[in-house]
């Protein structure tokens, strides 16, 4: 396998809070975004992600959730984290085929990404939202 080459060259400085309760799953991302050159912290429910985002010494640029996880719905954890900072990026992933899930509001900086995903898919939906142009182009859709 060739590894893959992300475009993204600022992707080092970003970092990633990953929730996720499955632990091959966790695993597995964990390994595609440190390869990518994200610093990652992981989380296996929603309890823990909110400790880590509080404890976090660095700003976090990007929240990684499932959608299902113990006692907490990703989306649930993202109108927790929310209320910490409204300019929050968060990453909704779900494996079921649910139209209520994979809807994007990119206005309040929430996105979605079915699962299974390639480490390209996930790379490059990563390095979209967390592009300046993203913000740019969300904003003149508001007006």
């Amino acid at each position: 396998m060739q590894p893959v080459v992300y475009a993204n060259d600022q992707s080092h400085r970003r970092t990633i809070l990953l929730v996720e309760d499955e632990p091959f799953v966790r695993e597995a991302t964990c390994s595609i975004l440190e390869n990518a050159g994200f610093c990652v912290l992981s989380a296996t429910d929603a309890c823990q992600a909110l400790r880590l985002y509080e404890e976090c010494n660095r700003p976090i640029d990007l929240i990684m959730t499932d959608m299902v996880l113990p006692g907490k719905t990703g989306q649930e954890l993202g109108a927790d984290l929310r209320t910490r900072s409204s300019q929050l990026k968060i990453l909704v992933t779900s494996g079921y085929g649910n139209a209520e899930y994979d809807t994007e509001d990119v206005a309040n900086r929430t996105y979605f990404l079915s699962k299974p995903y390639s480490r390209r898919s996930l790379v490059e939906k990563i390095e979209k939202i967390l592009s300046p142009q993203i913000l740019e182009h969300s904003a003149t859709q508001a007006s």
